[in-house]
């Protein structure tokens, strides 16, 4: 069964126990008349029947609450993933205590023991919105469920894939970093571009945002090689990316842990003078600015500014860091509270307004849910700067049309 932990205090809302049957006693009178009266007529006892008390109502599931919007975290709890599941699940709590938002009630369902299971446990409890799940496949799972009973779902999810039908994207798309990066390496003069990207379906995407992302700048793509998280194998593909050098700018879309480990061979092989590009991964990784080789690197994420903050409070709060990726959980309650304005107490979630061109406003900055249901976000550039990281272009404040 899917487990259940509800986010703040609700009030019990079990129905008293009435007693509504009372038994009334027949009085019985007999006898006739004769020449000789027998005397008094017996009068029977009064018939008291004991009084039947109903049985209680029993509510399964959470007691109703008619105070507050009903909304389910599907995260996993248990499992390989409860790390981050959990900061998902303080995030949210977090987001309420700072709001001091008393009219939304979040309960938590662990997804590491089903998602069906826990989305149908969500709705049977009446939940009118889904925060979650985190995992693509999850996503997939839980959104037709969803659907039927004409809840949308805001997922945490990356994959634009699973975006659609009724869900919705919070994650950080790979395309968006890669083009935002592009650009403004070419708003630097630089026109020359090269790739390294892995097998897969990260690397797949990161392949044609890249490839569109340039054509799109008017820059030219020398050579673009892929590669398996194996040894040797991202030296063969620089090595082959000398027969299209020089190059002016090269994408490395893995984490910064590959390509602090790529870039000496990019030096040894003639092309230490190309500035290294990165994605949104490397903003998920602390350690990041720690890397010499990555000095001077460019890559394109959501802003810190904010998150330092929040991360300070998290610690002090749950006694230990949050995972980058938790923001979206705490960003999620501020959307909800936003389009709060306009859903009434017992209503359905007005899902329409998650359509809002102006966006929302969060800890990652600006987002808005495109027409593919998945979050464009405001992102800015970050330079890799004397072990730590320097913002070079600020992400803007909103969105225009």
């Amino acid at each position: 069964m899917a487990e259940r932990v509800s986010i703040g205090q609700s009030p019990s809302s079990w129905r008293r126990f009435a007693a509504a049957a009372m038994a009334a006693g027949a009085l019985v009178l007999g006898g006739c008349q004769t020449v000789v009266p027998r005397g008094p007529t017996p009068v029977r006892p009064p018939v008291v029947r004991p009084s039947q008390p109903q049985q209680p109502v029993v509510e399964q599931g959470i007691p109703r609450d008619t105070q507050r919007h009903r909304v389910a975290l599907l995260v996993p709890l248990s499992g390989p993933n409860a790390g981050v599941g959990q900061s998902l699940a303080n995030a949210t709590q977090l987001a309420l205590l700072d709001s001091s938002n008393d009219r939304v009630r979040i309960t938590s369902y662990d997804t590491a023991t089903g998602a069906a299971l826990a989305a149908q446990k969500a709705l049977a409890d009446g939940a009118q919105l889904i925060l979650g799940p985190l995992l693509a496949e999850d996503v997939r799972v839980v959104t037709p469920i969803a659907r039927r009973a004409g809840v949308p779902v805001v997922s945490f999810s990356n994959d634009s894939s699973a975006a659609g039908n009724g869900a919705y994207l919070m994650g950080y798309a790979p395309a968006q970093s890669v083009a935002r990066v592009v650009n403004y390496a070419r708003d630097k003069g630089m026109t020359s571009f090269g790739a390294l990207v892995p097998n897969g379906t990260y690397g797949e995407r990161a392949s044609t945002a890249f490839l569109r992302a340039v054509e799109a700048a008017g820059g030219r793509v020398g050579s673009l090689q892929t590669y398996d998280r194996a040894a040797g194998s991202m030296t063969a593909a620089i090595l082959r990316m000398t027969k299209s050098a020089p190059y002016q700018a090269i994408l490395i879309a893995d984490g910064g842990s590959m390509a602090a480990a790529g870039v000496p061979v990019l030096h040894k092989n003639g092309m230490g003078g190309a500035r290294v590009l990165g994605t949104e991964l490397w903003n998920s990784e602390s350690s990041i600015a720690s890397k010499p080789a990555l000095e001077g690197a460019w890559f394109a994420s959501v802003s810190d500014g904010l998150y330092r903050q929040y991360a300070t409070k998290y610690r002090a709060r749950f006694g230990t860091a949050p995972f980058r990726l938790s923001s979206l959980g705490y960003d999620s309650v501020l959307l909800t509270i936003r389009i709060m304005r306009d859903w009434p107490i017992g209503a359905p979630f007005p899902e329409d307004r998650l359509h809002d061109r102006g966006g929302f406003a969060g800890i990652d900055g600006a987002f808005r849910f495109g027409r593919d249901n998945v979050a464009e976000r405001a992102l800015e550039v970050q330079e890799i700067r004397g072990g730590t990281t320097v913002t070079v272009s600020p992400a803007p404040g909103g969105f225009e049309g």
